[in-house]
């Protein structure tokens, strides 16, 4: 089973959701957690993880976590190439270490280099950032350059985002 998680922020509220599905170029019949938490913590930069990661953990918990293949974020799994811990390393800690985790950004995160893949999807000229820890990048990054869609973003990704967003 694959786990992908997004969050959206409005009125100090959070809405997390969850798509849980068991190949990586599915595009239907993939089964959705949601859950919306109030009182979250202001964005502080660099500090990203303070705000989505106890969103992430919360719907988690409401999970079977037996069978993860791995999880993918919306964000990096390291912020630099001594290997800082983004969201991603972060959420690995926290499942102590047994999980794999990938990060797909949307915006290049300058201060790592050797960590990330940079993924061109479709005819987009602006790739998608891949991190991962757990799994080797370069199995991360096929998995990712595999899921189904013919544009930038997975179509599970694009439905991700599109749900998180629905209030």
């Amino acid at each position: 089973m694959i786990l992908a998680f997004d969050t959206y922020y409005y009125d100090g509220k959070a809405k997390t959701v969850c798509l849980e599905f068991t190949e990586w170029n599915q595009s239907e019949n993939f089964k959705i957690h949601t859950e919306i938490i109030e009182n979250i913590e202001e964005y502080i930069p660099g500090e990203f993880y303070k705000r989505e990661l106890p969103c992430i953990i919360s719907l988690l918990n409401k999970i079977d976590l037996n069978n993860i293949e791995a999880i993918v974020v919306d964000g990096f799994v390291y912020l630099d190439d001594e290997k800082k811990h983004g969201l991603g390393g972060r959420l690995y800690e926290k499942l102590d270490s047994k999980i794999p985790i990938i990060g797909i950004a949307k915006t290049n995160f300058a201060a790592i280099e050797k960590h990330k893949r940079a993924l061109l999807r479709g005819d987009s000229k602006k790739p998608l950032y891949i991190t991962a820890i757990g799994i080797e990048l370069d199995d991360a990054f096929e998995k990712v350059a595999s899921m189904a869609g013919e544009f930038r973003f997975p179509t599970l990704l694009k439905e991700l985002d599109r749900l998180t967003k629905e209030l």
